[in-house]
């Protein structure tokens, strides 16, 4: 790997893992008080699982974007796809603003339902430059498909 592939590396892991510290700024303080009182769904994972899959999730969003970028930013639909995962990487911060800062179930639905747009989009476009950059995330969007269901459920046990 030569050193601009490197610092471009550095980069995507800085940025992804920026929203992801502003994501758990707002989850942070609302777990052991609002979100702890809330009723949930039989299949709400425990708690202890949420931290280790955004870690692995939040690194292969880099390695994606870092994969995409190394073709060159002026190859074709790498511009594109690039500022989508920034929209959606914007939005993934968002929805913990909104689910847990804002302590919205509600909200968080509305939020995650762009989120999960936004992630399709990043994978068609992420696919046209790069197939494994696009492989790699589709765990991503499976979890947060799961965590729409879940965020739904929620919304529903407690009205």
């Amino acid at each position: 790997m030569n050193g601009s592939n490197l610092l471009k590396l550095v980069a995507c892991l800085a940025v992804v893992l920026a929203a992801g510290g502003i994501g758990s700024l707002a989850t942070t303080k609302a777990i052991p008080t609002w979100y702890k009182d809330l009723t949930k769904p039989s299949f709400n994972p425990p708690g202890w699982l949420f931290g280790p899959a955004w870690t692995v999730l939040y690194l292969m969003m880099a390695v994606a974007a870092w994969l995409v970028w190394k073709q060159g930013i002026g190859a074709a639909g790498v511009k594109l796809a690039l500022a989508v995962f920034l929209v959606q990487l914007v939005l993934n911060a968002l929805w913990s603003v909104l689910f847990f800062g804002l302590r919205s179930a509600l909200a968080g639905l509305v939020g995650i339902s762009g989120l999960w747009l936004a992630i399709l989009a990043t994978i068609v476009l992420f696919l046209r430059v790069s197939v494994p950059a696009g492989v790699l995330l589709l765990p991503y969007i499976g979890w947060v498909s799961f965590a729409a269901v879940l965020n739904a459920a929620i919304l529903r046990l407690n009205r």
